[in-house]
This record gives structure tokens, C-alpha cells and sequence, in this order.
């Protein structure tokens, strides 16, 4: 009887404790100046954007990773800041186990914003770049009011930009 009393109070617990947002890796370089060069141009200026989104999202879903839509522009150093801190071995290699990425193209905030009006985003978008973490399952934004956070990257650390991205995956 004590065991079985024992049992269901382990798995209560289990139920009840909060789930916790991976640990982010240890990133090896602690400034700008490290990254690679030239910064990457990570957006697609001719990409179907729609399709693009659409198709990240099943392989996120069957993958049970969450969905990041990477809102920016090649010619944002904050976005381009991003990317290169998004694809050190540390980072990239945690991204992947975590996250199904799409960067889309906004333009001058005049491309593809149906994609953030999809998700709630439908005034200018606060700026660039902006992380929409999408939970693929259920189609709803998890960093709701929290998109445009990055927008000023160059700000953060590389770690804090790590540290970001891992808050995201509880």
C-alpha cells in the first residue's frame, strides 16, 4: 500500500513540476569580432516565403521540434549578427536538435507580412530581426510580445543571444 501511495505522489510530482527550457551551449566566442566574414545574408529575397513556412512547419511537426521563423533582411547588421552567432558549431548544432529554422524576407517591412499577421502580428513589425517561435502542433506563437527581442542583437552577447534561444524550448 506504501509503495503504490509512493507511486502516485512521484507522479504527481512529475505532473506538477514546471518543465524546463533547455540549457543552451557554452559559446566559445564572446564577441561580434569573432564571427565569421563576411556575416551571412541569410534571407532569400526570391524565396516563396508562404511555401517555404508551410513546409518547415510539417517537418517541425513530424520532427516534434518547435518552428522558428527568422523575420528579417539582408540588409539588417542585427539580423546578420544573428545568423552568424545562429550558425557557430555550439549554436547551430543546439538549433538543430531544437528547432525547425525558415528565414523570411520582409523587405523593407513591405514582403510576406501575412506570415506575421498569421500569427497575431498585424501592425509594422517592432523590427528586425524578429523571432517568431512557433509551436507547430497547435500553430500558436510561444515568445508572443516577445518577437522583436533580438531587434537589436548587436546589443547582447553571443551567449545572450544562446541563451535566448534556449529559453524558448521548454
Amino acid at each position: 500500500m506504501r509503495s503504490i501511495f509512493a507511486l502516485s505522489a512521484f507522479a504527481a510530482l512529475a505532473v506538477a513540476a514546471p518543465v524546463t527550457a533547455a540549457t543552451a551551449p557554452h559559446l566559445t566566442i564572446t564577441s561580434f569580432e569573432q564571427l565569421a566574414r563576411p556575416l551571412p545574408l541569410p534571407y532569400d529575397e526570391q524565396a516563396d516565403a508562404t511555401r517555404q513556412v508551410a513546409a518547415a512547419k510539417v517537418r517541425a511537426k513530424a520532427n516534434r521540434k518547435l518552428l522558428l521563423i527568422d523575420l528579417g533582411g539582408n540588409w539588417c547588421l542585427d539580423c546578420r549578427i544573428l545568423a552568424g552567432v545562429m550558425d557557430t558549431p555550439q549554436l547551430r548544432s543546439f538549433i538543430d536538435r531544437h528547432y525547425v529554422v525558415v528565414t523570411v524576407d520582409v523587405g523593407r517591412f513591405d514582403k510576406n507580412l501575412a506570415i506575421p499577421a498569421h500569427y497575431g502580428l498585424k501592425d509594422r513589425l517592432a523590427g528586425v530581426p524578429s523571432l517568431l517561435i512557433v509551436d507547430p502542433r497547435t500553430d500558436r506563437l510561444r515568445n508572443a510580445g516577445k518577437t522583436a527581442a533580438l531587434a537589436d542583437a548587436r546589443s547582447m552577447t553571443p551567449q545572450g543571444l544562446a541563451d535566448w534561444l534556449a529559453n524558448w524550448t521548454k
